[in-house]
């Protein structure tokens, strides 16, 4: 008999079948089904349950769980797999099919790895199915290091690039189960500093800035994109901290904005709450959770929540707000298959050689190619010849991991930007040892004689410099000059990179820089002393085969900048400052280096007259060169009027691929919708009637202008 019972519970272990899943075929709904299996769980199961590392409840057949997961631009931290471009890479495609395309990969990823997690009888982190992206905050300063995982500093650009996530993360609808659960965050109002995030208030911040910069891709994910859940942020918002705000997370995010999805905190911010030197917001733990479920946040990640069956006892908070919190996530659970049989879920079919498979691989190849950014081709010193004499110098040729940015996953094998050249290239030398960067007691002397052996020899220098992911991103111990807890002080180029760079430029030999970062790097003397300048971001496992294939011309570049490009850091307003004046393309007044949605090409386009009607703008554009190429048409608004507003802001956008010579009458649809804004009036954003100014055109700076008068 012993050994029966032994055998049944490997059985449950090994399938991941459950007590629970005897109900796999009800036809109730999902939130009725959480509501009775809510009623059968005692306190301390229900709070349990309420922290991201959810054990099992074996008595009603409740697998284990993990709310934590993460897949930035790819599967992250949870072995191989197929890793892109970072997002600020996609967000430079402005190509939002492509990248659905990508999350419709990662996800599928995401469900073979589940699969085998369960069938194993185990739910660790990083192994179940909601994952904690996009990340749609604005990025409001180049300084803050985690803007690489952003979607860039438009409203409407990271609208469409994160709801372009979510559905490929969550799948098309239809579906009795969701593939995955998208995750939007850091909700609100957040971009830096990393430095002080556990202590900083946003104090002050202007309404119109709220509404119109910092939460319209939260309204579009939450509304329109149907997205399951929404990450509060560390900092405060007026005093209050965002995983316990009243204002975000009930008027704004459950009432205005109808949210019936969960509210996950990010990690250990309720603990901001309540410890020494941070919000000092309450008083005792106790207080800080109770706040925080009261205000709205449904599940820890921590381990804080734990104590909220004595929040219960001293009465700072009751069973049924409990109960409230609980019954999203359970409804979360079967929404997503957990709770049901595997033969049910139509994804349960996905299997393990899916993961970095060759078709992932191929679309890993096309979002690199299309993120990268020509900024600069004097003389078209680009595309080089297979039999230019090629010297490469800098680090990052040769540094693979660099290539997969923040919060990754660890594809079967990356080709880095020196394998690129070689692969293509008949003649190329690397002359190693030139750091990233160096500390003020250890200056950089190179080796001068080989150094000018090795130019004399070359057609050609490319540098390939800028910075990596181990000097920016979340909260980092990095102790350069010009860095400062992940983020950095200074946007210019490392100094020891603008040395070199002003000595290979003296050698008189044509250089171009690859530069590689996570966002706007301030290049002045670089843009005087370089031939050509390409952005190539972190680009994912195939970034090297892309940019060898762009500067060969293998490839005709097609990247635009989803962010403005500054002169130099004393363009820039108090880092610590929200307000959005002089901030961004929308309102910065001086003259960058190179201006949001602005990326050239191997070919040249000339673009007819624009037409606007009611629903759509038409436009005829031709490609006047003598190579095949792709151009994004972007369409931006300005209110006349409206002397507190944008300058100019994004309302539409449309990639377009042509043959060498041919031309298309091109038709971007422009709704009612795209007129959405500020109403001074009523404090709030909808289609305002007005006189507008519409210009079409390939970036911000330029384009042919349209007077339109809306009434809605």
């Amino acid at each position: 008999m012993k050994r029966t019972i032994v055998c049944i519970t490997l059985f449950i272990v090994a399938t991941g079948w459950t007590q629970a899943q005897t109900n796999a075929a009800d036809n109730r709904s999902h939130l009725e089904r959480a509501r009775e299996l809510c009623s059968k769980l005692t306190l301390e199961e229900k709070v349990r349950l309420m922290e991201h590392e959810s054990p099992a409840i074996e008595r009603l057949g409740i697998p284990q769980w993990n709310w934590w997961s993460e897949a930035l631009h790819g599967v992250g931290r949870n072995g191989r797999a197929t890793v892109f471009p970072i997002t600020m890479g996609l967000a430079s495609t402005f190509d939002d099919e492509l990248v659905q395309k990508c999350f419709d990969v990662v996800s599928t990823e995401a469900r073979a790895k589940y699969n085998i997690a369960r069938k194993e009888g185990h739910m660790k982190i990083y192994e179940c199915l909601s994952f904690w992206t996009p990340n749609i905050n604005i990025f409001r300063d180049p300084r803050w290091g985690r803007g690489q995982e952003t979607y860039g500093e438009d409203p409407y650009l990271t609208s469409k690039m994160g709801l372009a996530v979510v559905r490929g993360l969550q799948g098309e609808e239809g579906h009795r189960y969701l593939k995955l659960y998208a995750c939007a965050k850091h909700f609100a109002v957040h971009s830096g500093p990393e430095w002080n995030r556990h202590s900083f208030d946003v104090e002050n911040l202007p309404i119109r800035d709220l509404w119109e910069t910092y939460l319209p891709a939260f309204k579009e994910l939450t509304t329109t994109g149907k997205v399951r859940e929404v990450m509060c942020a560390y900092q405060r918002l007026d005093g209050e901290p965002c995983c316990g705000n009243d204002r975000l997370l009930h008027q704004i995010l459950r009432n205005e904005w109808g949210f019936d999805g969960l509210v996950t905190s990010d990690c250990w911010a309720v603990d901001d709450f309540w410890k020494p030197n941070r919000h000092g917001f309450s008083k005792t733990k106790e207080d800080a959770i109770s706040h925080a479920v009261l205000s709205g946040t449904d599940v820890e990640c921590g381990v804080t929540f734990h104590s909220l069956t004595d929040a219960i006892k001293a009465g700072k908070i009751t069973e049924e707000k409990i109960d409230e919190s609980l019954i999203r996530l359970l409804k979360g659970r079967y929404e997503l298959g957990d709770l049901d049989d595997p033969s049910l879920v139509e994804w349960s079919t996905i299997k393990p050689d899916t993961i970095d498979c060759q078709t992932h691989k191929n679309m890993a190849l096309e979002a690199a190619r299309r993120s990268i950014v020509l900024l600069q081709n004097n003389k078209k010193t680009l595309p080089l010849k297979a039999e230019t004499k090629i010297l490469v110098i800098g680090d990052n040729a040769v540094d693979s991991v660099m290539q997969w940015g923040n919060y990754n996953g660890f594809p079967s094998h990356t080709t880095t930007i020196l394998k690129g050249l070689q692969e293509i290239g008949k003649n190329v030398q690397f002359f190693a040892g030139v750091p990233m960067i160096t500390a003020p007691d250890s200056p950089y002397s190179p080796n001068e004689a080989e150094l000018q052996e090795k130019v004399a020899a070359a057609d050609v220098i490319v540098f390939v410099g800028g910075i990596t992911p181990r000097l920016e991103g979340e909260e980092m111990d990095v102790k350069f000059p010009g860095f400062k807890g992940g983020d950095r002080t200074s946007i210019e180029l490392p100094d020891v990179q603008r040395q070199m760079l002003n000595r290979l430029h003296k050698m008189g030999k044509p250089v171009i820089l690859v530069n590689c970062s996570g966002s706007a790097i301030a290049m002045a003397p670089e843009k005087k002393n370089c031939s050509a300048i390409i952005q190539a971001w972190y680009g994912g496992q195939c970034g090297g085969q892309a940019v060898a294939e762009v500067l060969f011309g293998k490839v005709n570049p097609s990247g635009k900048l989803p962010v403005t490009f500054y002169a130099s850091t004393e363009q820039l307003p108090d880092f610590e400052d929200y307000r959005m004046q002089n901030r961004t393309y929308r309102y910065f007044k001086g003259e960058p280096l190179w201006h949001f949605g602005e990326g050239l090409s191997y070919t040249s386009f000339k673009l007819g007259k624009p037409v606007y009607t009611p629903g759509s703008v038409k436009i005829n554009i031709k490609n006047q060169g003598k190579c095949d190429g792709e151009e994004v048409i972007q369409v931006y608004l300005h209110k006349e009027g409206d002397n507190d507003g944008p300058i100019k802001a994004l309302r539409a956008f449309k990639r377009v691929s042509l043959k060498a010579g041919e031309s298309k009458e091109v038709t971007i649809p422009f709704t009612y919708k795209n007129f959405e804004w500020w109403d001074v009036a009523t404090n709030t954003m909808h289609p305002l009637a007005g006189n507008y100014v519409m210009t079409v055109g390939t970036d911000s700076k330029s384009g042919q202008k349209l007077n339109i008068n809306f009434e809605p």
